[in-house]
Formats: C-alpha cells, sequence, structure tokens
C-alpha cells in the first residue's frame, strides 16, 4: 500500500485500515511460529504497510 493512497482516505477509514493490517500481522506471526508461513517476507511488507498508516494518521492528526 502507498503512503499517497493512504493520504486520500479519512483519518476514521485509516484507523480502521492499521486495525486490519495489526489483525494481519498477528495471524501472520502466529502461522510463522507454527511453520505455515509460506512467504516469510509477507511479514516485513505488513510492518511496513502499519508503519506508513500511522505516520499518515499522525499527519493528518498535526495538520488539524
Amino acid at each position: 500500500m502507498k503512503a499517497q493512497e493512504l493520504r486520500d482516505l479519512s483519518p476514521i477509514e485509516v484507523e480502521g485500515q492499521v486495525e486490519q493490517l495489526e489483525g494481519e500481522y498477528f495471524n501472520l506471526r502466529f502461522q510463522h511460529k507454527m511453520g505455515q508461513l509460506s512467504n516469510p517476507l509477507r511479514i516485513r511488507e505488513i510492518r511496513r504497510d502499519i508503519a506508513k498508516a500511522k505516520t499518515v494518521l499522525n499527519e493528518m492528526k498535526r495538520a488539524k
């Protein structure tokens, strides 16, 4: 997910996106520990997407 796509969303939608990504991150970590994860690089992608979403959300809050 790109930062520009997140900037086009409302703050509430970005918060929802963060929650969804954190849930997916939890599931991927669980699968990784159980040895069932097929693509371990996906964990890194999700972690970075969470950081992007939180950064954009913080920018939105400071802009008010």
